[in-house]
């Protein structure tokens, strides 16, 4: 059947198999794993043309040239770039004409004798799809889940064998290539949490959408991408540094979007663990506030970006509807202060405790997560509809059991109020406005940001006719 996943000997086979590919491993750390599994099916000798494994520091850097990080997307560039330089050098006149090269690398740790955390690692593939073309790129990082070495190097192997098989024969349909992954593999046992695809073959793919992808398809809970909408593994972009996130459906954003985060950035700049760090900042997206019915319009998910775009801010797509969730995921590459920016209407969540799993420890447990880090929470006001009331922090009702967590988060900083620059952002509505730009009522214009306003309408994004 079309559908049916081919084990992973079937795979490695196959390529073995194909006489148009011939190429070259370079495995650090973990083995040599995902070589490994080629030899084993036989018919390597019409894949591999060579196998090296530089373990040693001073061996990969005379080869490869000094790296700050040994696991990390700089070391794997340049082992792509070595390699296949090398493989055209070497093979270009006399298999030229008929071999589609690639070079296959990864640059891994696992967890060992010395090492207990999870494993983690980046791995890459540079290809031409035809003989002589010009060579396209996936590059992606994933962490592995076991807690034996053992396992996680045979997860290594599969993830390697799925990535070159899937860019063998998916290639042109990214979201197939994603979804191909976690062949023969679980979410509990391996996590792909960014991924690049670069050069001729991927010219028309926008690597914002195959973040989303990342998410949607449960191959990680978060993904990240920067304003140009490059794809950013998290550590690459939060490693010990303070981050301030906004959470939001910025459909559209408005000047009430902005001023949220303008105000909580100065109250956390001024927080004490700061100690003049500049903070990163990241807006986030949840899959929540993407799906409308039972599907996500990617159109209008680039529609979001692009307004970001021009705000210059990395962009976070998660599956996190839980605060602490975020706190946690957040904390695994950062020590440093964190600070979540949100609306009164949001500490609903908060203090629902049926928000929380009895085996994360409860309310107090996921509240422990949430504010370890030191983390804050600054709370813009919120306007009720239905009753003309402002919300805040301090005011914001919450059951009468709860009354007294409420104040000590409050008189400790934890929880802080933030004051609009202007009481009249209070009643602005994203939904209002959309419905606006979508009537073609000029009067959304007012309630936007001058930068956004340019951009809806030149690019004609949610609706705008121009």
């Amino acid at each position: 059947m079309a559908n049916d996943v081919l084990s992973t000997d079937q795979k490695a086979l196959r390529i073995n198999l194909d006489a148009r590919r011939y190429g070259t491993f370079a495995e650090i750390g973990a083995g040599q794993e995902v070589a490994r599994w080629f030899f084993r099916v036989g018919g390597a000798s019409g894949t591999v043309a060579k196998t090296i494994s530089a373990y040693d520091m001073a061996v990969s850097d005379a080869i490869y040239g000094h790296a700050d990080r040994y696991v990390s997307r700089q070391r794997l560039r340049s082992m792509l770039d070595y390699e296949f330089n090398l493989l055209l050098e070497r093979l270009n006149t006399t298999r030229g004409d008929k071999t589609a090269f690639f070079v296959f690398a990864d640059t891994v740790a696992t967890s060992g004798y010395t090492q207990r955390q999870d494993g983690h690692g980046w791995m890459g593939i540079r290809f031409q799809p035809e003989p002589h073309s010009e060579p396209s790129e996936i590059v992606i990082h994933v962490r592995m889940l076991d807690k034996e070495s053992v396992r996680q190097q045979e997860a290594l192997g599969i993830m390697g064998v799925n990535l070159i098989y899937g860019t063998f024969y998916f290639h042109s349909d990214p979201q197939a290539l994603i979804r191909s992954l976690l062949d023969n593999l679980t979410w509990e046992r391996v996590e792909v949490d960014m991924i690049g695809l670069t050069g001729p073959v991927f010219a028309s793919v926008d690597n914002r959408l195959m973040a989303l992808q990342l998410v949607k398809q449960g191959l990680t809970e978060a993904a990240m991408f920067t304003a140009d909408g490059e794809a950013v593994q998290w550590g690459e972009v939060l490693y010990k540094r303070p981050v301030l996130v906004q959470r939001g459906s910025f459909h559209p954003v408005t000047k009430a979007t902005l001023d949220v985060l303008e105000r909580a950035h100065e109250k956390f700049l001024a927080e004490p663990e700061l100690k003049g760090q500049t903070p990163v900042v990241l807006m986030e997206m949840t899959l929540r506030h993407l799906t409308a019915g039972d599907r996500i319009n990617e159109e209008d998910f680039v529609h979001r970006a692009e307004t970001l775009r021009a705000l210059g801010k990395t962009v976070l797509i998660s599956n996190f509807r839980r605060f602490h969730r975020l706190a946690a995921y957040l904390s695994r590459y950062t020590n440093k202060a964190l600070g979540i920016a949100v609306g009164a209407s949001k500490l609903k969540e908060i203090f629902d405790e049926s928000f929380y799993n009895e085996n994360e420890g409860g309310l107090l447990g996921g509240l422990g997560q949430l504010f370890k880090n030191p983390a804050r929470l600054y709370v813009y006001p919120s306007l009720d509809f239905s009753t003309g009331r402002t919300l805040t922090a301090e005011n914001f009702p919450v059951a009468p059991h709860l009354k007294h967590l409420q104040a000590y988060l409050l008189e400790n900083g934890f929880i802080q109020d933030i004051t609009p620059s202007d009481p009249g952002f209070l009643p602005i509505r994203s939904r209002d406005v959309l419905e606006k730009i979508q009537a073609g009522n000029d009067e959304w214009e007012q309630h936007v940001p001058a930068q956004i306003v340019e951009v809806i309408r030149k690019q004609k994004l949610f609706g705008c006719k121009g």
